[in-house]
């Protein structure tokens, strides 16, 4: 069984989707849309701005998700997916790509979202780090005993899992983890604590727009990070996308899942190959490929 898998936030680099305007027509209809829907040239940013305009996150977040869905769109009859999933951000590409979300309604619930996560971010000093060469449970357990807000956010693959909260909070969970014998633990270069009780403004404010959208039945089961099973159904599939930005992105679970449920290839369909590297950590004997045009 296929599965495409969609990446998030971080996969960006300038030039991205170019290649797609230049040679396909539709590719380039549904880049000039999507400026029209952003109310700002984000074709520009993308094809020759600078890796700090780029790093913004109301640019980034819609320029991976278009880079994302406008592949699968121009890959046509052989886009054919059996199950399908995205980490964090790529969750809304994937929506789109298994028919629950149009093109139109997915670029302004991802553009809503950024805006709403910069917003929470702006409110309280917060931020990431990556700890690596730890069991799950451990970094579990010392955020659980450190005082202010500090939770497990993106559990990526066994051995590397990402840590969101408060500054103080996070710096005094690297320094706790180091002791307690992780390889690193390091801060990220990233604007707040996303997936963490910190984003529930932006929760707020995303799950009033969402509940405004049309969500339809989809074509394919999507495994989503909340709750990392096969999910059909279009309201289930809302009320998971509501609580996706405070609770923690679980792709590990749901790439055991998709493989225990038969899944052996893995198609990585946006910019990079961050997801293709974190599903061979997760299964060895999976096989991996980036989506390609005939």
């Amino acid at each position: 069984m296929n599965a495409y898998i969609f990446p998030g936030q971080g996969a960006q680099f300038v030039g991205m989707g170019l290649d797609l305007y230049e040679k396909y027509p539709l590719a380039q209809e549904l880049f000039e849309k999507a400026n029209t829907i952003l109310g700002f040239p984000i074709t520009d940013i993308m094809f020759q701005g600078t890796p700090e305009d780029l790093k913004e996150t109301k640019v980034t977040q819609p320029a991976i998700f278009l880079h994302s869905v406008i592949l699968s769109k121009v890959m046509g009859e052989s886009f054919k997916p059996d199950m399908v999933a995205g980490h964090s951000l790529g969750e809304f590409s994937a929506l789109v790509a298994n028919g629950v979300l149009t093109f139109e309604d997915g670029l302004k619930l991802v553009s809503q979202r950024a805006l709403a996560m910069q917003k929470a971010c702006e409110l309280q000093p917060s931020t990431m780090a990556a700890v690596l060469g730890v069991e799950d449970a451990v970094v579990e357990e010392v955020c659980s005993k450190i005082k202010g807000i500090v939770v497990p956010a993106n559990y990526n693959c066994p051995g590397q899992l990402v840590i969101s909260g408060e500054v103080e909070a996070i710096n005094e969970a690297c320094e706790k983890l180091k002791e307690a014998g992780a390889r690193r633990a390091l801060v990220l270069p990233v604007g707040g604590a996303f997936h963490s009780p910190l984003m529930e403004p932006a929760r707020e404010e995303l799950a009033a727009a969402i509940e405004n959208t049309k969500f339809s039945a989809p074509t394919c089961p999507i495994y989503q990070n909340v709750p990392t099973t096969a999910v059909n159904n279009a309201d289930e599939i809302k009320k998971n996308l509501i609580l996706q930005l405070t609770a923690p992105v679980k792709w590990t679970q749901s790439v055991q899942q998709m493989v225990q449920d038969g899944a052996t290839l893995f198609t990585e369909v946006g910019p990079g190959k961050v997801l293709q590297g974190l599903v061979k950590k997760i299964h060895s004997e999976a096989e991996t490929k980036s989506a390609e045009l005939s």
